[in-house]
């Protein structure tokens, strides 16, 4: 049976062809552009570069003889490239396409297609297997897409000729003008018309600071134009002297009359007015001046001061085009200042002060509103009225000014008596020099007693040294130099008087409760009432800690009887935060008086209070208490490598600048670990056992070599920490975990000597201690809970006995109970305290580095 025929039409070559119509004509076309592109591309990058150089005016600014040489230069390159086409230009024809589009295909189909059957014509089987063939040929036929064509002229243009007139052409439509072509079309001629009649460009140039664009005047109609001021028109004439004219009425100059026309002339819009180019081409415009507006500055409001004596002064500023400096003017207002004691004398001249105002770094200046922020506490001025003037310049220079606004400048605020009277004295010192003597004479007076008002010896000789200082100077002269190192002393010595240098809790409670007294009673700012309420609440927390160990050391001794007595007194934590809420609530409503009554009976109550004793733990320390005890060891030993670190790193900007720090740990601050000898402590470890290794903290090394050993430590605490399965165990072990990250981190950074990357570090260490220690109190007070016996029984009356004044179970051997998140104990509290003013006071200090009064406020925004 005959299934196919070798002449079925629909397997004929010309059916099967059809199916390839399309890519056949894309892949001729492609080998069409090959062709031309190889062989007119010269003659391309000819004519892009003759009309780049049209459009860029480059004609108008070479002589004549030039422009005739490229010309004739042009048309020899126009006819070379011509001549090279020709020779490279040659038809391609349909069978080139059809041989590349089978060449892209397996097994070449198209042409098997065209193919005839030689042999086995009149065998029906040999057919088949033919026509067979050639529908599989068909099926990959149709599948053919058109070649794309190859267009790359690397061998031909080595280098590069054609990017280059490509470059200059985009350039040209970027920055010239098509128009500009036409003024070449005399150039056909031999240049005849540019000789015969004469042309002009111009250009309108608005100042930079407007950021409006470059005009070009050729290209702009005749009409009204709006021009910024300070614009600079510029105008060319080229061709015959004398054929162009120039008239202008936007400079406010007058024109010379009978000079030569100049061949360029430029001015600036200085007000509203006509141009006018008289002659062949000429045109005229009609100017309006945009008036630069002079800048604006109010201040927005009364300035607000902090606890500490920093003054933030809200200001708003404008500008049309944007304000580029400002400045703020202080100056003594004399005529307000009450003349009474040391400033009934006349002053010493003292220039005014200048603050240069805050502008935002980055965004818009036209409209914004800024703090002048600035601590002037340490000023001689501080505390007297003064007058304020705040002014603005824009990039024209045009300056606005405010109002004198009198004000009294702020300055930080002294409750304590003593603290008070040195700082007014030292006022005086700096209001003039003649007060030397009277101010001795006060001094003297006041610590006459000493031992009535001074709370330590240090501070009683400090300012006895002060005052045979300020006497021998007064007798032999005073120079500014020592007017103003004295004045640094008598500073330090009222803030070491106002703020104490104080370990002990119950005296730092004191000393905060007598601070709140005296600001309620001098009338003190609600932000400098509520930072000293805080600090009484911090010192409160550091008493009540004190109180929990006097409590666990007086059960360790066996001191039973105590508890049962009647003179015992047990608070709540909720009971002491509703006594400082309420205390704050009344100032804030303005109750002082009732204020005063409530802090004084928190006062008597604190003092009055006793611990109630409590049964010994049974049995030593727990797993559990063992790992909270070690971890708080890691963490006091990481405190004082970060407090090294940031020592060394402030040595290295200002060597001279750790007195302040150095004086506070001479004074009643307690030995640290590193001065006891203490290692951190191991689970399974009694406190004061040393393993032998040489864990960190002696004090022997270097900072990194103590670093790593307390990283070691860490690892091994952290293998033997208690707790496994649970989810706060296991969170525990995550915090240490990123802990010791943090302290490999550290220890790179040292031994690279970059310091504020390791404190950087060290800090995030510290952080991830606490989290484990607060994870490690939630596993154990869960364990506790768990195995705590029924209500009623002796052991449950015990445990409920053994609670401190705040309500909170007490740890075996002083150790903290399950609610003492950090187990800290009062010297880290209070150095971490004083590290924090320290750093804020030397971060507002202006003679010290930049660079260094910035890594203090990262330091300062980051805790």
């Amino acid at each position: 049976m005959t299934l196919f025929t070798a002449k079925d039409d629909d397997h004929s070559p010309e059916q099967g062809l059809k199916s390839i119509r399309w890519p056949l004509r894309l892949t001729w076309a492609g080998i069409w552009a090959e062709v031309l592109v190889q062989a007119f591309w010269p003659l391309i990058a000819l004519v892009l570069s003759v009309l780049a150089v049209l459009m860029l005016g480059l004609h108008d600014t070479v002589p004549m003889s030039v422009v005739t040489g490229a010309v004739v230069a042009v048309t020899l390159a126009a006819v070379g490239a011509l001549v090279y086409a020709l020779r490279h230009l040659r038809i391609p024809r349909r069978i080139e396409a059809l041989t590349r589009l089978d060449a892209s295909l397996p097994g070449r189909p198209i042409q098997a297609l065209m193919d005839v059957q030689a042999i086995g014509t009149g065998d029906d089987a040999s057919a088949a297997v033919w026509q067979a063939h050639q529908r599989r040929m068909a099926a990959r036929a149709a599948a053919a897409q058109a070649v794309p064509a190859d267009l790359r002229m690397a061998r031909r243009d080595p280098f590069a000729l054609r990017y280059v007139a490509l470059l200059a052409f985009v350039t040209a439509l970027v920055f010239g003008s098509v128009l500009r072509i036409g003024s070449v079309a005399g150039l056909t001629a031999g240049g005849g018309a540019l000789a015969t009649g004469p042309v002009w460009e111009g250009w309108a140039e608005p100042p930079r600071y407007t950021g409006k664009p470059t005009l070009y005047l050729s290209d702009l109609a005749e009409g009204p134009l709006n021009l910024p001021a300070g614009t600079l028109i510029t105008l060319r004439m080229y061709g015959e002297v004398g054929a162009l004219s120039v008239s202008e009425t936007v400079s406010g100059q007058s024109q010379p009359e009978g000079d030569t026309p100049a061949i360029v002339q430029d001015f600036k819009v200085s007000q509203s007015g006509q141009i006018a180019i008289d002659g062949p081409n000429g045109r005229a415009w009609d100017v309006t001046m945009l008036p630069d507006a002079k800048p604006q500055v109010e201040i927005a409001g009364p300035p607000e001061v902090t606890a500490l004596g920093e003054m933030q002064l809200p200001f708003v500023a404008r500008d049309d085009y944007g304000v580029e400096a400002g400045e703020a003017r202080i100056d003594l207002d004399l005529a307000a200042v009450d003349r009474r004691y040391g400033l009934a004398i006349d002053p010493d001249p003292r220039a005014e002060m200048i603050v240069p105002l805050s502008l935002p770094i980055a965004g818009d200046r036209r409209d914004f509103e800024e703090n002048l922020i600035d601590d002037f506490s340490k000023h001689p001025w501080a505390n007297l009225p003064v007058t304020v003037t705040l002014s603005v310049l824009d990039a024209s220079e045009q300056q606005a000014t405010t109002p004198p606004t009198q004000m009294t400048l702020p300055g930080r605020r002294f409750f304590d008596p003593l603290a008070a009277a040195v700082i007014e004295q030292r006022r005086d010192l700096l209001w003039a020099k003649g007060n030397a003597d009277t101010l001795a004479q006060v001094l003297r007076a006041v610590s006459y007693r000493p031992e009535d008002v001074f709370r330590s010896d240090t501070a009683a000789l400090r300012l006895r040294r002060l005052i045979e200082r300020i006497e021998i100077r007064a007798r032999y002269g005073l120079s500014d130099e020592v007017q103003t190192e004295i004045a640094d002393d008598l500073w330090d010595l009222a803030i070491e008087l106002e703020e104490g240098v104080l370990a002990d809790a119950l005296d730092r409670m004191r000393r905060a409760q007598e601070r709140l007294q005296e600001a309620m009673k001098n009338g003190a700012s609600d932000a400098e009432i509520a930072e000293l309420m805080e600090e009484l609440r911090r010192a409160t927390d550091d008493y009540m800690r004190q109180l929990q160990r006097q409590q666990a050391q007086e059960g360790e001794n066996g001191d039973q009887q105590q508890g049962q007595q009647g003179e015992t007194m047990q608070m709540t934590q909720d009971d002491l935060q509703r006594m400082m809420d309420r205390i704050q609530e009344l100032m804030e409503q303005g109750r002082m008086a009732e204020a005063e009554q409530a802090l004084r009976e928190l006062q008597e109550m604190m003092e009055n209070m006793r611990v109630t004793q409590g049964q010994p733990g049974e049995g030593g320390q727990s797993e559990g208490e063992q790992a909270m005890e070690g971890l708080a060891d890691s963490l006091r030993e990481q405190q004082e490598l970060s407090d090294q670190a940031f020592r060394d790193l402030q040595d290295r900007f200002n060597p001279n600048a750790d007195d302040g720090q150095q004086q506070g740990q001479d004074q009643g601050q307690q030995p640290g670990p590193q001065q006891e000898g203490n290692q951190p402590g191991q689970p399974g470890q009694q406190p004061g056992q040393n393993n032998g290794q040489g864990e960190p903290g002696q004090g022997q090394g270097s900072i990194a070599d103590r670093q790593q050993a307390l990283r070691d430590e860490l690892r091994r605490q952290e293998g033997r920490l208690p707790g496994g399965g649970t989810p706060e165990g296991d969170a525990a072990r995550d915090a240490l975990d990123r802990a010791g990250r943090a302290m490999d981190g550290a220890e790179e950074a040292l031994r690279r000597d970059d310091l504020a990357e390791a404190i950087d570090n060290q800090s995030q260490a510290m952080e991830a201690l606490r989290e484990g220690m607060r994870a490690l109190g939630e596993a154990m007070e869960q364990d506790q809970q768990a195995s705590e016996p029924g209500q009623g029984t002796a052991q449950g009356n015990r445990r409920a006995e053994n609670t401190d004044p705040l309500g909170r179970e007490q740890g075996a051997n002083g150790a903290q109970g399950s609610e003492g998140d950090l187990a800290l104990d009062n010297d880290a509290y209070g150095r971490a305290r004083e590290l924090l003013d320290e750093i804020r006071r030397r971060s507002g200090e202006a003679t010290r580095p930049e660079v260094e009064r910035d890594y203090l406020r990262r330091l300062l925004d980051r805790f």
